[in-house]
């Protein structure tokens, strides 16, 4: 069968505390033209079947509803580039917050899960304010899209604060993406967070969520996924043995030896990783780790 045609999509997500949010967009506005840019509320409604099929493929289904609009929209995991996510995207406007199956007939959901099983699951409410940065240079525009998100995550009676800066590349470099997220990581303590919204409302749903487990070896994209497991767990970073000798080259190739050191004795000792964040250390760090390229 064929199936109907996907847009790339890259982004870097960062997770704030919620004090930090108002910092961070101050941060932005000021790197922006666009700085009075009104902000948005938006409901995501996000639908999987029974026995969650999507959620164990990686693939996330929603309708958002942005006040009058609603866009339906299927997204893969994809892949960790340059300290951020690659997936393909399939978008499509619909005429309420009813899920339209008709639509999911030429992706690759169909013969990959019951499509007339399909309910909600949980929702993500959130205000979101969009900046746009831009940057000219070698005949080319880069241009990126950051939203600054704020909100809450509920299923049934259950609820969780959301509180994230995802930049997204529009035109130009991936690499230009960390590079922004370096800048506000200088003023702002932040999160590398690799776990999408959907994941973190699974959890919230009581679905099967992350463990946070690291191979005998982790590489780089290993431990920020431990990381993230443990951020959304709010458990301890465990202390398996592991040998750190990729993730240490990535820091000696950065020049953040010292730091991860300092990062790596803190985790080890068993401070809880939510509580790493205020420091702005560990987002430091992870930031630095995600421009190495072992190649």
């Amino acid at each position: 069968m064929m199936t109907a045609d996907a847009n790339v999509e890259l982004e870097v997500k960062l997770s704030l505390e919620p004090s930090a949010s108002d910092r961070a967009r101050t941060i932005l506005e000021s790197q922006s033209n666009n700085s009075g840019a009104d902000r948005m509320s938006l409901r995501n409604i996000y639908y999987d079947t029974p026995d969650f099929s999507l959620d164990s493929q990686r693939m996330a289904l929603r309708v958002r509803q942005k006040g009058s609009q609603f866009i339906q929209t299927l997204k893969t995991q994809g892949e960790f580039v340059d300290g951020g996510h690659r997936r393909l995207e399939w978008e499509w406007p619909v005429a309420s917050a009813e899920l339209d199956r008709s639509l999911l007939m030429q992706t690759p959901l169909v013969g990959q899960a019951d499509t007339e099983r399909l309910q909600p699951v949980f929702e993500t409410n959130f205000e979101r304010q969009v900046v746009m940065l831009r940057e000219s240079g070698a005949g080319a525009e880069t241009l990126v899209e950051v939203a600054i998100d704020q909100g809450r995550i509920l299923s049934g009676d259950r609820a969780s604060e959301l509180s994230e800066v995802e930049f997204e590349l529009k035109s130009g470099h991936p690499e230009v993406l960390r590079r922004h997220a370096v800048r506000l990581a200088e003023s702002v303590p932040v999160f590398l967070n690799v776990l999408s919204k959907a994941e973190q409302g699974y959890h919230l749903a009581g679905v099967l969520s992350p463990e946070p487990d690291l191979s005998a070896r982790p590489d780089v994209y290993g431990f920020f996924r431990c990381l993230s497991a443990c951020w959304l767990r709010q458990v301890p970073f465990p202390d398996q043995g592991s040998d750190f000798a990729l993730i240490r080259n990535a820091a000696q190739a950065t020049g953040m030896s010292e730091e991860l050191e300092q990062l790596l004795g803190q985790l080890l000792a068993g401070q809880p990783v939510n509580s790493l964040i205020s420091d702005g250390l560990l987002g430091r760090v992870q930031l630095a780790l995600a421009g190495f390229s072992p190649d």
